[in-house]
């Protein structure tokens, strides 16, 4: 007759917890992926000059501050930090039939001057001078 050994466990702690995190890692990037693609599915639906103005937003943002995360906010394109707070984002024209879309930062973002500065912007086009302001303001919103 063969030996039995006493069951050996089949990893340790540490190999349990490292693959908790792993798990936990490929989910959040899972998520992230998802809210990439419905960013990109929104923006793709959107009405011109919007759906180019909002394109023109999402490479300046992924450009200059790749760490803000998109992800739709009521349905309108935002970037949000690691924690999920909104910095900023673009809302169309068409979801309140208005005249000009609107390029909105949200508490996170620092553009503090004073005691009063400006949080939004209307936007009808997005000149290549406009797109310098753009990444500026982002830079500053994110502290750089």
């Amino acid at each position: 007759m063969a030996e039995v050994k006493a069951p050996s466990p089949a990893s340790t702690i540490e190999e349990r917890a490292a693959a908790r995190q792993q798990a936990k890692e490929l989910k959040a990037q899972e998520v992230a992926a998802a809210a990439l693609q419905s960013v990109l599915d929104k923006i793709a639906s959107m009405e011109e000059p919007d759906r180019t103005n909002a394109q023109r937003i999402h490479a300046i943002v992924t450009e200059v501050a790749p760490a803000l995360l998109p992800k739709l906010l009521y349905g309108s394109p935002a970037y949000a930090t690691a924690e999920g707070k909104p910095v900023l984002f673009f809302q169309e024209r068409a979801r309140f039939k208005g005249r000009y879309a609107n390029l909105a930062f949200f508490g996170p973002a620092q553009l503090d001057e004073g005691t009063m500065w400006p949080t939004s912007w209307a936007v009808t086009e997005i000149s290549p001078a406009d797109e310098k302001v753009v990444a500026e303001l982002v830079r500053k919103a994110i502290g750089g």
